[in-house]
């Protein structure tokens, strides 16, 4: 997809991968309005900023509201998302119910109220950020890949759902990313596992380079993406390799990191 010229709502654009996003989008030529639930703290004047709640009950009328002062939007990037590295049985409901909204019915939302404006403008992209846990279940953090696991299958099932109109729907899967939705405890997991962890700025620029490359899907790292390929063929390999990490992953789920 071209971007000069474009107007995208940026969903998440005050910190980790949206915050980076505003600056190739504009390079590009893309006008950006970014929308967060805390607006005050985006000062980057490339772009404007309104005020959105992703997991309010209101989120369609507050939507519409964003398109009412930005008629010509014709893109967005859902990027925004919360994390939790838990147990099952130390998962508070009211933060099981926060992830669930932001990560994933938002997205439904979103895409409800865009898909018919894009179809009436004969041009659109919807852009959703996932994870590769989204592909891989990972012990700690089963409600994280419970949405983004079906982010993932929204995201199919929408692409499919759009293949004959001019609409793009574009999934990208990152690996471990240094943002501060990460606790310290995760980043100390994250190196006693060995596992890489790219900068914003990275996810950004591959995110940037799939939507000029007019591409579906792209998934982030390696080994990373041969565990995505290897996970749905033969899972009982990668149980088996989760079963060997377990005994750290349960040291850090009890906060213990030596």
């Amino acid at each position: 997809m071209k971007l000069h010229n474009r107007t995208f709502l940026l969903l998440g654009g005050t910190g980790g991968i949206g915050k980076a996003l505003v600056e190739p989008l504009t390079e590009a030529g893309a006008r950006v309005v970014v929308a967060s639930r805390a607006p005050e703290k985006f000062t980057d004047s490339r772009a404007n900023v309104v005020r959105l709640d992703l997991a309010a009950d209101d989120l369609p009328d507050q939507l519409a509201a964003i398109t009412s002062l930005y008629p010509e939007i014709d893109g967005v990037i859902h990027c925004a998302g919360q994390n939790q590295f838990s147990a099952i049985d130390q998962l508070e409901p009211t933060a099981l119910d926060d992830l669930l909204k932001v990560n994933l019915r938002s997205a439904l939302l979103v895409a409800r109220h865009f898909v018919p404006r894009f179809s009436a403008l004969g041009r659109g992209a919807l852009v959703f950020v996932g994870s590769t846990f989204g592909s891989i279940g990972f012990p700690g953090y089963s409600a994280y890949c419970a949405s983004k696991f079906g982010l993932r299958g929204f995201t199919e099932a929408l692409r499919r759902e759009l293949a004959d109109t001019p609409l793009q729907v574009l999934y990208v899967a990152p690996r471990a990313t240094r943002t501060d939705m990460n606790p310290e405890l995760v980043n100390a997991l994250n190196e006693a596992l060995g596992n890489q962890m790219d900068d914003p700025e990275q996810v950004a620029a591959q995110i940037i380079a799939a939507m000029e490359s007019d591409q579906r899907r792209r998934y982030l790292g390696w080994p990373e993406r041969f565990f995505v390929v290897l996970n749905s063929l033969l899972p009982r390999l990668v149980d088996k390799a989760m079963l060997k990490q377990l005994p750290v992953i349960r040291r850090f789920l009890s906060g213990v990191s030596q």
